[in-house]
């Protein structure tokens, strides 16, 4: 879908796929800001779905899994250059089957791999918002991130992380 098409209020959805190790299911995209680094599936929640069912889909769609809901751990809001309201429900996921091989999708993502909070945090290959949510625990409550830098790659102008402590 085209920047035109969503407007100028933009909804995505991302999961934290955790497995019984604790590890995290991560992904490299071959596009955008976040090229070549380490990111959580993610994508925009399309009009006959919810945030969750869009979490869920977005990682089968770029990894080949097949999750459950667990809960909401995060909620990121942004404005892209002053114009476009850019927000994320980041949701905690379950693998249906850990056994399960993982498929990058085609064109979109370059690896999939399962890495602890402790490697995606002193990895300098991860997206900002990885690396800050790896650093606390998601055990209780949805807390404003305070001054967190996303980077410079998509020009926001203000930015907010909402994680689970």
């Amino acid at each position: 879908m085209s920047k035109n098409k969503r407007g100028n209020v933009w909804l995505g959805a991302s999961g934290i796929v955790m497995n019984s190790n604790g590890e995290w299911l991560v992904v490299k995209k071959t596009y955008s800001g976040l090229k070549g680094m380490w990111s959580l599936p993610a994508g925009f929640v399309e009009g006959n779905e919810t945030a969750d069912q869009a979490a869920i889909r977005e990682v089968k769609e770029e990894t080949g899994l097949d999750c459950k809901l667990e809960g909401m751990v995060g909620f990121r809001t942004g404005i892209l250059n002053g114009e476009i309201s850019d927000n994320m429900a980041i949701f905690l996921l379950r693998p249906v089957r850990e056994d399960q091989l993982l498929i990058p999708q085609e064109k979109e993502i370059s690896e999939v791999a399962w890495k602890t909070p402790f490697e995606l945090k002193d990895d300098p290959n991860v997206s900002a918002m990885i690396h800050e949510i790896a650093e606390r625990a998601i055990e209780s409550g949805l807390l404003e991130m305070e001054q967190m830098d996303p980077g410079d790659w998509f020009g926001y102008t203000s930015y907010k992380l909402f994680y689970k402590k």
